[in-house]
């Protein structure tokens, strides 16, 4: 090839990075303003293309049901184009929801994938997992090498379930997984296509006793102090998830069944399609239902009574 040819695909190859990346920015943009018709629009022939950043955010709008009708199995196909790719967040939330609906096996799978690469909510579910040797050969120093390094990366539930392992483990174990530590990637930067939501994930076990507000979890919401219960009537209930399968909803509810802001409610199981979405009321406002879910400290909000 002739050095003029060599110039001309290089600068072909230099002009169309950058009109895909735009794109996918474009369909953020979208999906700030609300506008989530015109970001599924714009992502879904880069996801067809193969762009792991489109790819991941089509699934996450098929999750949640923005611009597109939820489809879970639609959502689990996205992640899972965009995690083969390699692509952490892909990673993360595909482990994330498996895990969290019954499927432990897979979950780890790529909860692991992610977590070799430093992704702080891997480090920590999968660290748990190791450590409660739940799915995974039991290895606590391990364990605790990797809760240590979502600690390190600002996750603060992995900081309350480290001070948790702190209270458990030998001075001698947690010096060996401190040393082990120092091998684990560091937090790889959070990529701009992340229209995301927290997600529920593990909890260590054998940890000294807590009151129930205290136990750490490991999600992404912040915690929130406890509010009196409002009175069990209303047109407001609070939705805690959308699942492809009742027994995982129901798993759900039974977890969190016996906070404070639920007493006196019941559970209503509402098919929408293919899915389940788990709504638990009733609630007199939705202030209420909102302050109920901040108490929860679980991903929530809440939603009309139908």
């Amino acid at each position: 090839m002739s050095p003029k040819h060599l110039v001309a695909a290089a600068m072909v190859a230099l002009l169309s990075a950058p009109l895909s990346a735009q794109s996918v920015k474009a369909g953020i943009e979208a999906w700030q303003k609300a506008d989530y018709a015109s970001a599924v629009a714009i992502w879904r022939p880069l996801a067809d293309k193969g762009d792991a950043d489109a790819q991941f955010n089509l699934g996450q709008a098929y999750r949640l049901g923005r611009g597109v009708s939820i489809n879970l199995s639609a959502a689990q196909t996205w992640f899972q184009r965009a995690a083969a790719s390699g692509h952490v967040d892909a990673q993360t939330t595909l482990g994330l929801l498996l895990f969290q609906n019954g499927d432990q096996v897979q979950g780890l799978k790529w909860l692991k994938q992610a977590s070799e690469q430093g992704e702080p909510r891997a480090l920590l579910v999968y660290g748990t997992a190791l450590y409660n040797g739940d799915g995974v050969p039991q290895d606590r120093v391990l364990g605790y090498a990797y809760v240590s390094r979502a600690a390190s990366a600002g996750l603060a539930p992995a900081k309350d379930t480290l001070s948790q392992l702190d209270a458990m483990m030998p001075v001698a174990d947690r010096q060996k997984a401190l040393a082990l530590a120092r091998s684990i990637p560091n937090s790889t930067p959070a990529t701009a296509a992340k229209p995301t939501e927290p997600v529920r994930i593990a909890q260590v076990r054998g940890a000294p006793p807590k009151p129930a507000s205290q136990k750490p979890k490991a999600a992404d919401p912040p915690r929130a102090k406890p509010v009196p219960a409002s009175p069990a009537s209303g047109d407001w209930r609070i939705q805690l998830g959308a699942f492809s399968q009742r027994s995982a909803a129901e798993a759900l509810y039974q977890r969190v069944s016996g906070k404070a802001a639920l007493a006196g409610r019941r559970p209503v199981y509402v098919a929408a399609g293919s899915v389940i979405r788990l709504q638990v009321g009733p609630f007199i406002s939705r202030a209420a239902a909102q302050a109920a879910c901040g108490s929860l400290g679980v991903a929530c909000f809440p939603v009309a009574a139908k």
